[in-house]
C-alpha cells in the first residue's frame, strides 16, 4: 500500500508539475525526473549548471545527464534525513552563504551586477544559495552518519596494502620539515598613538554625518578582503573573529555610531554594527596597522644573526635557543617546530610553506640554517624576521607502509566509505520511484538501477 500510494503520489507530481506555468514570462516549466514523491525542473538543473560553470567546478560528462543524476542522488539522502530527523545550524548555513555571495559580489563587482548576472533578484539568489547550501550540508551530516563507525586496523591496513598493486600507490610529493626563530621588530609607540588618531577622525566624520564609514573604508582600511565592499565581513558568528574584535562589534546596538577603537594581533580597528540576525552580525570595520621602522627591523636581523653565529659555532643549539629568543607562540616551546595547518603533521609539501620560508629552505641541505629573512606572518599579517632551518628532506617517493602508514589507512578508510555509500544508495534506489523523461534517458549514469521499473 505504501509503495502504491508513493507511485501515485509521483505520477501526480510527474503529470501535473510538467504542465505548470511559472513566472510572469509564462514558461512551462519543465520536469525532466521524478524521484519518490520529488521532481526535478529542467530550470533547476539549468541553474545548477549555470552556478557550476561559474564557480569554475569541472562537470565531468554531458551536463544534462550529470547534474538530474546529481540532484536525484541528494534527494535520496535528504528523504534519509527526514526520516532520521537529521538537520544542521542555521547559523553556518547563513555564514557559507554570506561567504559565496560576498565572493560574487567581489567577482562581479556589485549587488546590482550579481542579480543581472543571475537575472533575479539579491534576495531571490540568496534564498536559492540557502536551500542548495542547508540541503548540502544535511547531505554531508547524513553520509557522515552512515560512514561514522568505520575504523581500521593495523592489519587491516598491512592487508589492503599488500593487495595494492605497486603502481597503483600514490607518489608521495617531497616533504620537508623546518625550524624557525621568530622575532617580531617593535612598533615604534608614536606610530601607535598616529594610527590611534586617524581612527579617531575617523569615527569623528561618522558620528557627525561629514563622511560614510564605507567610504572610509574602502579609501583608507588595510584589510584587503573587506575594503572593497565599504569594509563590510558579511554575516559571521561570533568564533570567526578575534575575541576582542567580536567582544566590541556583538555588544553594538546603533548602526549609526562608531565602535571605540579595538586592538588585535591584525593592528587596530574601529567597527560599525550593520545588522544581527541570531547569533550572527554584519558590520564594517577600517583596519590600520602600525608600520614597524626600518630600524627595528635592522635591530632584529642583526639580533638573529647573532644567534645564528653562536649556533654555527656550536656555542649553543637551535633547539636551545628557540624558547629564549624565540617570539612565535605557536613554534616556541617546540623546538621551533613548524605545523602544516592543512595537516597536522610537521611536514610540508614545498608548495604549502609561506613563499620566503620555501624560497630560503629550496637551496638547503639538511641541519643548514638560514640567514635572517624578513617576510609577512601569514596568521597575523605582521612583518617578522626569522631564521629557518631546514630539519628533514623526504624526497618524492611511491608510498610505502613504513614511512606513510597514514596515507595507506586513509586510501583504505576512503574505499571502505565508498563500498558503504555505494550500497546505501543501490538499495536505497531499489526502494524509490524513479521516473526520468524521455530525451533525459540517454545517458551513462555513474550509478546504475535508475532506469529500473519498481
Amino acid at each position: 500500500m505504501k509503495k502504491t500510494a508513493l507511485f501515485l503520489g509521483a505520477f501526480m507530481a510527474f503529470s501535473t508539475l510538467a504542465n505548470a506555468q511559472v513566472g510572469q514570462d509564462n514558461i512551462i516549466e519543465e520536469v525532466v525526473w521524478v524521484v519518490g514523491d520529488e521532481p526535478i525542473y529542467r530550470s533547476e538543473v539549468e541553474r545548477q549548471i549555470q552556478q557550476m560553470q561559474y564557480e569554475g567546478h569541472k562537470i565531468d560528462g554531458d551536463p544534462y545527464c550529470v547534474i538530474p543524476e546529481m540532484i536525484a542522488v541528494q534527494k535520496l539522502y535528504l528523504h534519509q534525513a527526514k526520516l532520521d530527523t537529521i538537520v544542521v545550524p542555521e547559523s553556518s548555513v547563513n555564514q557559507e552563504v554570506d561567504m559565496r555571495l560576498n565572493y560574487f559580489i567581489e567577482q562581479i563587482g556589485s549587488k546590482e551586477k550579481v542579480e543581472e548576472y543571475f537575472r533575479k533578484p539579491f534576495k531571490e539568489i540568496r534564498e536559492e544559495l540557502a536551500n542548495n547550501v542547508r540541503d548540502n550540508n544535511i547531505v554531508q551530516e547524513v553520509q557522515r552518519t552512515l560512514v561514522s563507525d568505520i575504523k581500521v586496523s593495523p592489519a587491516e591496513v598491512r592487508k589492503f596494502y599488500n593487495t595494492l598493486p605497486k603502481d597503483s600507490l600514490p607518489t608521495i610529493p617531497m616533504q620537508v620539515e623546518v625550524q624557525v626563530i621568530s622575532l617580531y621588530p617593535q612598533v615604534p609607540q608614536q606610530e601607535i598613538d598616529n594610527v590611534k588618531a586617524q581612527l579617531r577622525e575617523f569615527s569623528e566624520q561618522v558620528n557627525s554625518g561629514e563622511r560614510e564609514f564605507s567610504t572610509l573604508a574602502i579609501l583608507h582600511s588595510e584589510d584587503p578582503g573587506s575594503a572593497l565592499r565599504g569594509g563590510e565581513l558579511g554575516f559571521v558568528s561570533k568564533g570567526t573573529l578575534a575575541p576582542e574584535f567580536a567582544a566590541v562589534a556583538f555588544n553594538l546596538s546603533d548602526p549609526k555610531k562608531v565602535s571605540k577603537i579595538v586592538e588585535t594581533e591584525f593592528g587596530y580597528h574601529i567597527i560599525q554594527l550593520i545588522e544581527k540576525r541570531g547569533d550572527q552580525i554584519n558590520c564594517r570595520h577600517i583596519l590600520l596597522k602600525p608600520k614597524v621602522s626600518q630600524k627595528d627591523i635592522v635591530k632584529a636581523i642583526n639580533q638573529l644573526d647573532s644567534i645564528r653565529t653562536d649556533i654555527m659555532s656550536e656555542k649553543l643549539t637551535f633547539e636551545a635557543a628557540t624558547p629564549y629568543v624565540s617570539q612565535d607562540k605557536d613554534t616556541r616551546y617546540n623546538e621551533g617546530i613548524m605545523s602544516n595547518p592543512s595537516t597536522g603533521s610537521t611536514r610540508f609539501e614545498m608548495g604549502e610553506l609561506p613563499q620566503d620560508i620555501a624560497k630560503a629552505v629550496a637551496t638547503m641541505e639538511v641541519g643548514d640554517i638560514s640567514k635572517p629573512i624578513t617576510t609577512i606572518d601569514v596568521k597575523n599579517n605582521k612583518e617578522v624576521v626569522m631564521i629557518v632551518k631546514l630539519r628533514s628532506r623526504r624526497e618524492a617517493h611511491r608510498a610505502d607502509l613504513v614511512n606513510d602508514y597514514q596515507v595507506i589507512a586513509n586510501m583504505l578508510e576512503a574505499q571502505k566509505r565508498s563500498d558503504i555509500l555505494q550500497k546505501w544508495l543501490e538499495n536505497k534506489r531499489k526502494e524509490t520511484y524513479v521516473r526520468i523523461k524521455e530525451g533525459w534517458r540517454n545517458c551513462e549514469f555513474k550509478y546504475d538501477g535508475w532506469l529500473e521499473k519498481k
